[in-house]
């Protein structure tokens, strides 16, 4: 095989790539904008359970929206369906913390149980909607 042959997907694979950053990026500022503790500069100051739960949340978006990408039948039908993921993962952190009374406080005072419990969540979330986004 050719390396042009090879290189025939270059320009769709940096189009769905780029808009994958930049969906990835609107996630994220959404997120800690809705979250009432400030992820980043409680990473900044070395809090595990920040940057465990952050990760978890943007692991758990990022399964959905790989699948966006994978099953999209064009590249508005994936921004729809990143679009749906986004709504579902900030849904759920809205459940969990809803049943984890004051987990805002308990993640800005380090408390990893109560992040790993976020973090596991975010994810579990994140592969059931990248399950249901067959069609």
């Amino acid at each position: 095989m050719s390396l042009l042959v090879s290189l025939q997907g270059l320009a769709s694979f940096l189009f769905y790539f780029v808009a994958a950053v930049i969906v990835q990026g609107v996630f994220l500022a959404i997120y800690v904008a809705i979250t009432p503790h400030q992820e980043f500069a409680l990473i900044r100051k070395g809090n595990v359970a920040a940057a465990i739960s952050l990760g978890g949340a943007v692991l758990g978006f990022t399964l959905p929206l790989a699948n966006a990408i994978i099953q999209a039948a064009s590249f508005l039908d994936m921004v729809v369906w990143s679009a749906i993921a986004l709504v579902v993962q900030l849904v759920a952190f809205a459940v969990i913390g809803r049943l984890l009374i004051d987990l805002a406080q308990r993640i800005t005072d380090g408390n990893v149980a109560a992040a790993t419990m976020l973090a596991s969540v975010s994810l579990a979330i994140g592969v059931v909607n990248a399950a249901s986004m067959t069609y």
